[in-house]
């Protein structure tokens, strides 16, 4: 091991490439001794291990769409796993399976909003694809926040330590992405950034009832006291705009 992986960080893709490939020749061989079918949590580490890989050598690859293929492979390995796990049984591993899902989606609609920004005028399949990345991003983030409420369906009023900063922080994103989404429909405009809105005013709202909240998710709290004061200056310009 020591003679295929350097002691110094790799500072390029190829350097981090060459660091990757070692790694994911041990995943592989892992991934053979720990089939599914009798190591279950083993086997499913092992994947989010393969998937720790991908996202870390994504981070040295400069252009965008290669990046963006990258995160796709660690969807491809993670989302089987996802839907086929029982939740009476892997809970905890459903719920970060679910996680990481939402942030990988999360990571690729980034890229293609980034992909976008450099076209003159975003053509119909880039919009497409932003939506629908928007879309799964949110899927995943509702579905862990679901794993959360009760039996009777009912969202937590105060979140357990292990699960306040990914809670937080899946409400944050969601609100996020409701704002990201692209449509020529007024009416829809308005809707999504009222959904926006919702989710910013949950996380404030919490904090203010939870002070012992706010270190675990500063940043994004600050973010969303802006965004719960300007959201609805927007709104109404929007409102007016329509009505003109």
């Amino acid at each position: 091991m020591e003679e295929k992986v350097s002691c110094v960080f790799p500072l390029d893709f190829q350097e981090a490439r060459e660091i990757f490939l070692v790694g994911q020749n041990y995943v592989s061989e892992a991934k053979e001794f720990f089939q599914v079918d009798g190591y279950v949590t083993d086997h499913i580490e092992i994947v989010q291990d393969h998937s720790a890989l991908f996202k870390v050598l994504a981070f040295f690859e400069e252009d965008y769409e290669r990046r963006c293929k990258m995160h796709k492979r660690r969807v491809d390995m993670l989302e089987p796993i996802c839907v086929d796990l029982n939740p009476q049984y892997f809970l905890l591993l459903r719920r970060q399976l679910q996680f990481e899902l939402a942030d990988t989606y999360y990571e690729m609609m980034d890229l293609k909003v980034a992909i976008g920004n450099r076209q003159e005028e975003l053509d119909s399949h880039t919009v497409k694809k932003i939506n629908s990345l928007a879309q799964l991003a949110i899927k995943y983030y509702e579905l862990f926040l679901d794993s959360l409420r009760s039996p009777d369906k009912v969202f937590p009023e105060t979140l357990e330590e292990d699960v306040l900063r990914p809670a937080m922080v899946a409400k944050f994103h969601i609100a996020r992405l409701y704002g990201k989404l692209i449509t020529s429909d007024g009416l829809k405009q308005l809707e999504n950034m009222q959904t926006s809105l919702e989710y910013y005013t949950f996380l404030v709202e919490y904090c203010e009832k939870h002070a012992d909240a706010v270190p675990a998710i500063e940043t994004e709290l600050e973010l969303s006291k802006e965004m719960v004061v300007l959201l609805p200056t927007r709104m109404e310009r929007l409102r007016a705009k329509l009505s003109s």
